[in-house]
């Protein structure tokens, strides 16, 4: 009985280390010409071909639009200087505010229809 536990205990500490010391298969390598997944052939096969960007289509300038904006732009211009010139009398215009707004927004709209 003791010959049998010895024999059992010596082969319960061997089987480990023989199984550890086995290495493990390296994985296939295309540069050894070993075979590849199917998936990677399949691939190789149709290569991606991304089409090229698409930018962003160039608008139509309404010239009469442009037209109308640019000449009210301008009498609104002409009219700020009498404005102004109630502010120095002390008098305040209640539409000088929206005047300039109104200014800003057509001069901010006519710069990006007109410069690249």
């Amino acid at each position: 009985m003791n010959t049998r536990v010895l024999w059992l205990l010596t082969l319960g500490l061997l089987v480990p280390l023989f199984t550890a010391s086995q290495d493990v298969p390296p994985a296939p390598d295309q540069s050894r010409g070993q075979a590849q997944p199917v998936g990677r052939i399949e691939l190789a096969k149709h290569p991606l071909q991304l089409d090229p960007p698409v930018g962003p289509q160039p608008q139509k300038r309404d010239p009469v639009k442009l037209r109308q904006e640019a000449d009210e732009l301008s009498s609104l211009a002409q009219s700020v200087p009498a404005d102004i010139a109630q502010v120095s009398q002390g008098k305040l215009p209640t539409n000088i505010a929206e005047k300039l707004k109104r200014i800003e927004k057509l001069s901010k709209h006519l710069r990006g229809e007109l410069t690249p």
